[in-house]
């Protein structure tokens, strides 16, 4: 992720948008692995209301400093897609009607404003279609690659570029994300500690800290 905003200091680094391509996958897998740590049928739980909490907080915090950042998108940061990709997952994974309504409400309303959406609809529902990684191998592997590459492809240049050789780059780094991410995982040689509360303000925060050094780049070359 951070790889591929640093694009904003060296947008002739086009390479780094390939690399970042791996991120929103890698961030759906993991949001797929939280969901699948509490057993089916355990939606009431206090850290669920939490976890619902932060998000819904850092989709407000995070944009002005993305937007600040990126003057001229048309989408929100990638947050809402996130959050919204969390109420499908849980719909999938868990039986009560209370989840079910949340993750049909959420398809609902990514398909009202897709085109506000970063990685639009496909986004939304790729942790949930991450879930299948843990009950349908190898065959659960296809739904979310398809799902990365169609997030994607809600990027209007790509999606108008399908023979460039770029784009195909972009469709491959996106699809391999998601049985690299399974891998890590899966290794038990790779001992991956709990990500704190701390990363929540990480993504507005390294969106200030670019910001913060272009506004002092564009100073001492004025």
């Amino acid at each position: 992720m951070v790889a591929d905003h640093l694009r904003y200091l060296w947008p002739e680094a086009v390479d780094l948008f390939v690399i970042g391509r791996l991120a929103f996958p890698l961030f759906c897998l993991v949001i797929a692995c939280h969901v699948m740590r509490v057993p089916s049928g355990q939606l009431y739980r206090s850290t669920h209301a939490r976890y619902l909490v932060w998000m819904l907080a850092f989709c407000v915090l995070s944009e002005p400093p993305y937007r600040w950042l990126d003057t001229g998108t048309t989408t929100f940061s990638v947050m809402p897609t996130l959050t919204l990709g969390l109420l499908c997952a849980w719909g999938v994974h868990h039986p009560q009607r209370l989840a079910r309504l949340a993750a049909v409400s959420a398809v609902l309303v990514a398909w009202l404003i897709h085109d506000r959406l970063m990685y639009g609809l496909p986004g939304v529902l790729l942790p949930a279609g991450c879930l299948l990684l843990w009950n349908r191998l190898p065959v659960g592997f296809v739904l979310p690659m398809v799902l990365a590459i169609a997030g994607n492809m809600t990027n209007s240049w790509l999606a108008s570029h399908l023979a460039q050789p770029f784009t195909w780059m972009v469709m491959a780094s996106a699809a391999l994300a998601i049985p690299l991410g399974w891998r890590m995982l899966a290794c038990n040689r790779w001992r991956i500690s709990p990500v704190g509360r701390w990363a929540y303000g990480f993504y507005p925060l390294h969106l200030l800290v670019i910001k913060a050094v272009l506004i002092m780049r564009v100073s001492g070359t004025g």
